[in-house]
């Protein structure tokens, strides 16, 4: 069976350095030091992972994990690596172009926006360059919903900031990463509600999935949630060994673990 991890990073030492990562690594109880290419590329191998999706970070202090660094590795392991662009909020036009450039030019499969980097929901006016730009080419746009891990507020990843960009934005795809929990019953409604957002469970090990989303992917949310780690915080590894604990039929997991993915990238 195919797995596709749609958030993973490669982290940067810079990224790695962001005192707000501090209480990741505390809960995680490790310092995630020095990361090399070869240790991503085993870590989603010994797992069996078939492609994993990597994340170009932006921020107010610029890139944390720069398009170019994602682009080298994508170029040096293309069967298992694609990348997932992200720019500046505050250069609307320069920020589309390079996402265009990306995703035609080097087939970047998305745009990435850390909501919290920024302290804006994504309802700000910045974010719609982006999002119609994402519809014009065909390619999600793949936010942070829920908790902030990292020591920042939560209040940019609330669900029902969705809500008004589904609205507005029929026609592109949302990748609501994170579960969405503590709020993961909005976060399913409006996956339900509308057939243009979608749930990703990075961040989560299989054991603290919350039952309603279970549930959710059991019936109605079949089509709807697809698999991520957030790596390196958590690895493959440790999310599939966990697997069997949701009792999903396998027609479930394979639209869980990589069907879903494939619909919605064009993977």
């Amino acid at each position: 069976m195919q797995i596709i991890d749609v958030w993973a990073q490669h982290p940067t030492v810079r990224f790695l350095q962001e005192p707000f990562f501090d209480s990741l690594k505390r809960w995680a109880g490790q310092n995630f030091s020095d990361i090399s290419d070869a240790m991503t590329r085993q870590a989603m191998q010994d797992a069996g992972v078939s492609k994993a999706l990597l994340s170009a970070w932006h921020g107010p202090q610029g890139a944390l994990i720069s398009n170019d660094e994602v682009l080298a590795l994508t170029r040096k392991y293309p069967d298992l690596f694609a990348g997932l662009a992200s720019v500046d909020l505050r250069d609307p036009v320069q920020a589309m172009q390079t996402l265009r450039r990306y995703v035609r030019e080097h087939g970047f499969k998305g745009l990435r926006i850390v909501q919290w980097l920024w302290e804006l929901p994504c309802t700000h006016p910045l974010y719609y360059p982006l999002f119609a730009t994402c519809a014009e080419l065909d390619v999600p746009v793949c936010l942070q919903v829920g908790l902030t891990g990292p020591l920042r507020s939560s209040e940019s990843g609330k669900p029902i900031h969705i809500e008004r960009i589904a609205l507005d934005f029929p026609d592109l795809k949302i990748v609501c990463g994170h579960i969405g929990y503590p709020w993961h019953g909005e976060m399913i409604a409006f996956a339900t509600k509308f057939p243009n957002v979608y749930i990703d469970t990075s961040a989560y090990k299989p054991k603290r999935y919350p039952p309603e989303l279970v549930a959710y992917m059991k019936s109605h949310g079949r089509s709807k949630v697809m698999f991520g780690t957030n790596y390196p915080m958590i690895t493959p590894a440790e999310c599939l060994r966990e697997l069997n604990l949701l009792g999903l039929d396998e027609v479930t997991s394979e639209l869980f673990l990589a069907g879903n993915a494939k619909r919605v990238f064009g993977l």
